[in-house]
């Protein structure tokens, strides 16, 4: 059992790396560039090493006067100088690689939570959707920036080192050459549980950034409760999971780091010890016919160290790569989600005007494909207004939630004749509008927040939803107009004028199809009276379903139904409905 779990964890972390090397295809430019940049600097380093052995051998073997060797200094300084160049420029390219693959992973996770909706969204905290774009996707950076251009690296310096080792002495370069095999083996055999270490310590991170965000925003609930003393230790116990799961990762990270410096301090040591043998006289081999120089073996013991410095770079990085295997385990799950049980994943375009809707045995299921609403039997001709009523629970919501593409459902909803998963789900977005009990006010300023659902009006329409959704009201009594900041989660405005501002931004697009969630629930008398006078010619002007527990403001509508227990059990007007016992007749009498 342990060696099929082990396969499995391999075959898995093989699926990761894949995945990790694929999203590298979006910025090859710059990571041939940073592994062109490292060859350039191990070339200066050889061409450094040599000007310095050659000048103590001048100096010191040689007895060239110091005066006639400035030049040389100058040029070996020179050296110096270009090689940090070339090594900034290089982290440089390295940053902006990994920043332009960060970018791109994210726009790809935002992309499917954008396709997936809130109702699978929420089945998840939100703390651990912060931590998936946030800290996972950023400890991608050092495997992208570093560890990919370092493993090409890890080849082509050694090498290069090994060429000119072996030209200059074929007994140093055969013990560099046997112990540098030991560096990749142990990194290997440390990067089997340092995966896996990583991987534990990304889902402490995410249940504990989940759990605490949670525990914060229902702060005020747990003290009226007094559960903040039992929370606070929970919150303990997993902090301290946190604390163990990132330990084991430093641990893994300093023994690995330990025995890389180990086995390359050998080889040098091993090299160290056969040219000081040499000088002594004791070994008579090694070169190809001639002593050993001062040369020969200053620039081998200088070039001993950066031969293995690829290898310990390799296996530092090393641990970038675990990191990232860690933190793409729970990216690629979530982009491989089946996403085409959540939403329509047709091509077909819809024909300009007015909508109907015909619901034939409709199922509203929840994203794990139980059922939470049906079976719907309902028609909606074009231009029609209907109002949904109900109890808390009923199903009310749900139905606009399927027709945003929000939920799946079985059965059939045909929208103007078409299915409503056969219909391509942006373009089918842009033909309706949708206000919900508490709107969300993301941009900065009132102007920005009305235009996002027509970023293309001009400032005539802009005014006109301005005046019809009384906006003006308030605006005298803002410091800039339509340009001031309403701060976040729009703490300048009150209730009543969020709600104004996203009836704006959902009339100013002129939609098809509009949906109402209670859009005056938890509104002043002043305020409800406001919006529903803004309402009442929008509704006219497009088919409108209109979810609401106020009776007295639908006593006009075209049709109405009546929902229990997910089912739709009246339909009819409000005075066929009043007259008649049942649901609402109760609802009234009440």
């Amino acid at each position: 059992m342990a060696r099929k779990t082990l396969r499995m964890n391999k075959n898995r972390q093989h699926t990761l790396l894949c995945w990790l090397r694929l999203q590298s295809k979006q910025t090859q430019g710059y990571l041939h560039l940073s592994l062109l940049l490292g060859l350039i600097s191990a070339t200066m380093i050889i061409g450094q090493a040599w000007m310095l052995a050659g000048l103590l051998q001048s100096f010191i073997i040689d007895k060239i006067p110091r005066i006639i060797l400035i030049r040389n200094f100058f040029f070996l300084a020179l050296f110096f100088i270009l090689r940090a160049l070339i090594n900034y420029a290089r982290e440089q390219v390295g940053f902006i690689a990994g920043a332009l693959l960060r970018r791109h992973i994210r726009v790809q996770l935002l992309d499917r939570l954008a396709r997936l909706g809130p109702a699978w969204i929420h089945n998840q905290p939100s703390g651990s959707w912060s931590c998936m774009l946030l800290e996972q996707v950023e400890d991608m950076q050092e495997f992208y920036a570093r560890y990919l251009p370092q493993l090409s690296l890890a080849v082509m310096i050694p090498l290069m080192m090994l060429i000119v080792t072996f030209f200059m002495n074929w007994v140093a370069g055969i013990i560099l050459f046997l112990t540098a095999p030991l560096i990749p083996i142990f990194m290997a055999l440390v990067g089997m549980g340092a995966a896996e270490a990583n991987r534990r310590n990304f889902l402490a991170l995410s249940r504990l950034s989940g759990y605490f965000l949670d525990r914060l925003r229902g702060l005020n609930t747990l003290r009226l409760f007094f559960r903040a003393e039992v929370e606070m230790q929970e919150l303990a116990r997993a902090t301290d999971l946190f604390r163990q799961r990132t330990m084991e990762v430093l641990q893994i990270a300093f023994l690995s780091s330990g025995v890389l410096e180990f086995f390359s301090s050998i080889s040098i040591a091993l090299v160290a010890v056969y040219f000081g043998f040499s000088y002594l006289g004791e070994f008579n081999f090694g070169t190809y016919g001639s002593a050993v120089t001062l040369f020969s073996g200053f620039l081998i013991l200088i070039l001993a160290p950066e031969f293995f410095q690829p290898l310990r770079d390799l296996g530092m990085f090393y641990h970038a790569k675990a990191r990232a295997l860690g933190a793409a385990e729970s990216l690629v799950s979530f982009l491989e989600n089946n996403e085409d049980q959540f939403q329509g994943i047709g091509k077909e375009v819809l024909n300009p005007g007015l909508v109907s809707l015909v619901a034939n045995n409709l199922c509203i299921l929840s994203p794990d494909g139980s059922i939470l609403v049906g079976p719907l039997n309902f028609s909606v001709s074009a231009g029609q207004r209907v109002a949904i009523v109900g109890i808390s629970g009923s199903g009310k919501s749900s139905i606009f939630r399927v027709l945003l593409g929000f939920l799946p459902y079985s059965g059939s909803i045909l929208i103007n004749g078409k299915e409503l998963r056969t219909l391509e789900l942006n373009l089918w977005r842009k033909r309706l509008s949708w206000i919900s009990q508490n709107p969300i006010l993301p941009a900065s300023t009132l102007r920005e927040n009305i235009l996002l659902g027509a970023p293309q009006a001009n400032h005539a329409q802009l005014m006109k939803v301005v005046n019809v959704t009384y906006i003006k009201e308030f605006l005298s009594v803002l410091s800039d107009g339509l340009d001031t900041k309403i701060g976040e989660d729009a703490k300048l405005l009150s209730v009543g004028q969020v709600q104004r501002v996203a009836l704006a931004r959902a009339l100013i697009r002129t939609p098809d199809l509009l949906l109402l969630d209670e859009p005056t629930a938890s509104l002043d008398a002043l305020s409800e009276k406001l919006i529903m006078r803004a309402l009442d010619p929008a509704m006219r002007r497009q088919t409108t379903l209109f979810i609401t527990h106020q009776l007295q403001v639908i006593t006009d509508f075209d049709l109405i139904w009546v929902m229990d227990d997910g089912k739709i059990v009246q339909q009819g007007t409000y005075k066929e409905l009043s007259s008649r016992e049942g649901p609402l007749a109760a609802f009234i009498s009440s």
